[in-house]
Formats: C-alpha cells, structure tokens, sequence
C-alpha cells in the first residue's frame, strides 16, 4: 500500500518555490545568503519552511532572483499570529526534536496553564478587551499542546526559584500551575531542573533562554526582552548558550529533588488562600 504523502504547508511550498528558483539562477544557499545579507543556515530554513524571511530579507530575494515582487507578495499570505519577532520561534519549535528552556521570571509559554498566560497577558495590556486575551491565551495553548504529543520534542525546562515563587494570578493560580509542571516531569514530558536561591550567580542569571535542536538542521537560540527578541543561528553564539546553559544545569537541583520543590511550593501558594 502506498504510503499517504502529508499535506504541504503553505510555508513549505513558499521554501519550495525558493528552492527551486535559487536552484535554477544557479546560486548556492552561501551564494543566495551573501546576496540576502545572511547566513547559508538561515537560507536552508527558509527553503525547509521552518522558518519564514523578513520583509527586507523577502525583498533581497527577490532582487537576487529577479522574481519581481513574488516573494514579498507571497509573504503577506504568510503573516503569523504571534508577536513579528518570536514568529520564526513558533515554527520552529514545531520542528524540533529537543527543547531546552529557562525561564528567568515567568513559566515558559510552553509550560503555561490557561489562568497563568491569561494573567500575564492582562498585566501587560491597557485597556484590552476580552476578545484579545482570548485569542492572545487560545494561541499560547495550542503552542503548549506540542510537549502533549507523543512524537513532541525532548523537553527540558531550567526554572529559577523566582519563577515558582512570583505569585502570579493569586495563589490557587500559581498553584494549579506548578503542579501542572511537576505532573509533567514526572510523567516524562519533562526534565525539570530547579536553580535555587541558595545558589546565587549562575550563567543564565541575566535572562531568558531558549534552545532548539533539529535531527537535519544546526541549531538555533533564542533570547527575549520587553517587546524584543533576537534568533541566533551564528554557530559561535549557539554554541555558547549551549555552553551557559550546561553550566546552568550543573548548578541546578536534581530532577527528582526539583520536582518535590516544585511541589511543595505549590502547596505554599494553596495554603496562602487558607
């Protein structure tokens, strides 16, 4: 029986179309980057359709291509529902095949139960209406429902012990939250590592970090400020917050112990309504 052939995304055909028309004005992925003022990595995602060019990078393309505006026209098709600077991270955690986060203030969105991305969307919003908050929270779950999936990426998740304890949503919120992590980890969704207090200084003291691994790609980072972001695929940088977060790790509880943390903090927060 023949096998059935999954369907092609629409970001897919897009890096198909590239494909093929760099491959016919005769450039390599180096060649068509040196052009697009990039990376040859960056080029390959483009063409995998993991991830998708910028307006200015969609019209170096097209420059260099001589495709007169395709690309660019195509790319207002494309237009994501997540914030311009963490589109590219949202397809390309869906391509991963391991996930490794730190959350330095918040439970990564990945992580994030409805009440808790709900809080955090409020508090970061005038005069909002319920209709943006709900389709702000409905997208955040459905990114979460990745680490759900049986083929789902190998997760790992760094916390430090501020994220447990920033009471975020009231106390029943935050503890429906962390226990929500704490089943994860100990149904294997999740390798959960705890940086405590007593620790003090550590590598990823100073932000946010987020790794993703591919089985055919290179890797990329991505690091997050307010209203900013920044995907490293530059071998040297992506090396380095590998090498930040493996020091992170070492000086983290052991999984085992940072679950019964996560736990009993969880009961802190429970016990605070009483």
């Amino acid at each position: 029986m023949a096998k059935i052939r999954k369907p092609r995304t629409p970001r897919e055909k897009y890096g198909q179309e590239l494909k093929l028309r760099r491959t016919a004005a005769g450039l390599t992925q180096e060649a068509l980057g040196d052009q697009v003022v990039c990376s040859p990595t960056l080029i390959s995602h483009y063409e995998a359709g993991r991830r998708l060019p910028t307006p200015d990078d969609a019209r170096r393309i097209d420059l260099a291509l001589k495709s007169d505006g395709f690309f660019v026209r195509w790319l207002e098709d494309l237009e994501s529902k997540y914030a311009d600077y963490f589109a590219a991270v949202a397809e390309l955690e869906r391509e991963a095949s391991e996930i490794r986060q730190f959350g330095a203030q918040l439970i990564p969105g990945l992580l994030q139960t409805h009440a808790y991305a709900r809080a955090v969307f409020r508090s970061a919003r005038t005069n909002f209406t319920q209709d943006d908050l709900d389709k702000a929270v409905t997208n955040r779950m459905e990114r979460g429902k990745l680490l759900q999936m049986s083929s789902g990426p190998v997760a790992w998740t760094l916390l430090d012990e501020a994220v447990l304890r920033r009471r975020i949503g009231g106390p029943h919120v935050m503890a429906e939250q962390l226990r929500k992590i704490a089943d994860m980890a100990e149904n294997g969704r999740l390798r959960l590592h705890v940086l405590t207090f007593e620790i003090g200084a550590h590598a990823l003291l100073e932000g946010m970090l987020y790794l993703l691994n591919f089985k055919n790609a290179a890797p990329v980072a991505y690091v997050e400020g307010l209203y900013t972001g920044n995907l490293l695929d530059d071998p040297a940088l992506v090396e380095a917050c590998h090498t930040d977060y493996a020091l992170a790790l070492g000086d983290a509880v052991s999984h085992l112990d940072s679950v019964a943390l996560v736990r009993a903090i969880a009961e802190e927060h429970e016990h605070a309504q009483c």
